[in-house]
């Protein structure tokens, strides 16, 4: 797998040192104007020290009100593609780039609505703040907003699909699609495809770890 390397230009991160820190300060983050409409923070949430991290987009609907992350729909997609790859979900740590839920109002549904770039810059401190207490090995960056807020740059996610990006710290990304976009195919072999793509990916992922180990 070709590894290519990234410089990461960051704000200095808080001097946070555990989890719970985290977590109070994110529910205290005032960095944006997400904070306004969400009902809460969803911090991240997984072992102290996973060797594999999961960096989605942003809290949902299930989410924001759950103070969870990957609870919903899409998480039972990512639940179902972890297991099929071999990687049990209580063995990494799984968050967002943006932890505040984004959305705009529909009646009395609340539809999600992408972050800007604005947004996912401002967010990313605390993304950084989790890398630096767990130490993952491997990052994988499900869709472009996470790959966007990791890699410090927008990407197209054909392109960097299924090769590493190996960040300042020595830290290696890779880039797959967000599981919510399976739950938008309608076509059932277009979905079975796409999906049995993502767990190939999770794969991917899974197989770099065990390269690293050895």
């Amino acid at each position: 797998m070709a590894v290519h390397k990234l410089p990461f230009d960051f704000e200095a991160p808080p001097a946070i040192s555990s989890l719970r820190e985290l977590a109070r300060a994110e529910h205290e983050c005032r960095r944006c104007p997400l904070y306004e409409n969400a009902t809460q923070a969803v911090p991240g949430e997984g072992r102290r020290h996973a060797h594999l991290m999961l960096v989605g987009e942003q809290p949902g609907d299930k989410e924001d009100l759950a103070g969870k992350p990957f609870v919903g729909p899409a998480g039972r997609v990512l639940d179902e593609a972890l297991a099929e790859a071999g990687i049990p979900r209580e063995e990494v740590f799984v968050t967002n780039a943006v932890k505040h839920f984004k959305h705009e109002m529909r009646g009395k549904r609340r539809l999600h609505k992408r972050p800007n770039s604005y947004e996912i810059e401002r967010c990313r401190i605390w993304l950084e703040v989790e890398r630096t207490i767990v130490k993952p090995s491997a990052i994988v960056a499900l869709g472009a907003t996470a790959a966007r807020s990791l890699l410090g740059r927008p990407v197209t996610i054909t392109k960097v699909r299924g090769s590493a990006v190996q960040l300042a710290d020595g830290t290696a990304a890779l880039v797959t699609i967000h599981p919510s976009l399976l739950l938008r195919i309608e076509d059932r072999a277009d979905k079975a495809r796409e999906y049995r793509a993502f767990v190939a990916d999770l794969r991917q992922a899974a197989k770099f770890l065990d390269q690293r180990a050895a």
